[in-house]
């Protein structure tokens, strides 16, 4: 029966020690957007910072639940696109974001055996963003305020003023390596799904002019559209109808998260330190 027992613990062993690891760390990397603003999945020339704190749970040694807290800041602008259209619509925008989000990883080896292993992860997130972009006079100014597709307008209902604080779906890939008995690094891309399309503050179409200007000021015409505004590479255009397309509301926006994560492990040390334990104890059973 010892014999038994103690070959049940030598198997359960890994499992009961993964289960006690604790790991507080932090996030360093950059962000990315994907919008109405770029014709590119991501466009890179606008990357941004990124920085996070974050918590991990080992339940086990392939599964890990993640806590973290993100900030980055994402950009774009139509003058970096090709297309004519783009241009001389010449919008932009930049918008902090700042993120909580609950996540699952799955580690494809056992990291403690193996010294590293890559592992996928996913989980759900809140977020809050604030588009701005810079006026004539180079203030920058929140988007949002101005309703510059008509948010909340009573001549466009269907249109209502758009949260800023949405749900988020993370999900990536990555490779984590035990660095020291205390200290993992990892490095991962993260993707975030979102359900606005109002990131950038473009989604929809253009409204009457006279309409945004009575209710939301000239600001709010003056930043709805730019191609009045292109100088030199494009010869100015007028405000348009009311209708014309603006942004692609089927469409929504994206953002990403991509670093490295340094962890330190609270309380015991490597699981390899752990498991030698357990394997001594057994046998003087």
């Amino acid at each position: 029966m010892k014999k038994i027992i103690g070959i049940f613990l030598l198997s359960a062993a890994p499992l009961m020690s993964f289960a006690q690891d604790w790991h507080v760390g932090v996030f360093a990397g950059i962000s990315n957007y994907s919008g109405d603003l770029n014709e590119k999945a991501v466009d890179f020339s606008y990357t941004r910072p990124s920085l996070g704190i974050l918590v991990r749970k080992d339940i086990n040694r392939f599964l890990t639940v993640r806590a973290q807290a993100s900030w980055g800041l994402v950009a774009a602008a139509d003058s970096t696109n090709s297309s004519r259209d783009l241009l001389q619509r010449n919008l932009s925008f930049k918008s902090n974001i700042w993120e909580g989000a609950i996540m699952g990883e799955l580690n494809f080896m056992d990291l403690e055996m193996t010294g590293f292993t890559p592992y996928v992860f996913g989980g759900v997130g809140v977020f809050s963003f604030y588009p701005k972009a810079k006026n004539a006079a180079g203030e920058w100014t929140p988007l949002r305020p101005l309703r510059t597709e008509g948010q909340g307008l009573p001549q466009y209902p269907e249109r209502p003023m758009y949260s800023l604080y949405q749900v988020s779906l993370p999900f990536g890939m990555g490779v984590k390596y035990i660095l020291t008995e205390k200290l993992t690094l990892g490095v991962e891309v993260g993707w975030r799904k979102t359900f606005t399309d109002y990131l950038d503050d473009v989604s929809n179409t253009y409204v009457d002019e006279n309409t945004l200007l009575a209710y939301a000021g000239q600001q709010a015409v003056d930043l709805a559209f730019r191609g009045d505004e292109t100088g030199h590479f494009l010869p100015p255009t007028s405000y348009p109808a009311d209708g014309t397309i603006r942004g692609n509301p089927d469409k929504k926006d994206w953002y990403v998260f991509s670093g490295l994560t340094l962890t330190y492990r609270i309380g015991s040390g490597s699981g390899g330190g752990r498991r030698s334990t357990n394997f001594s104890k057994c046998f003087k059973m």
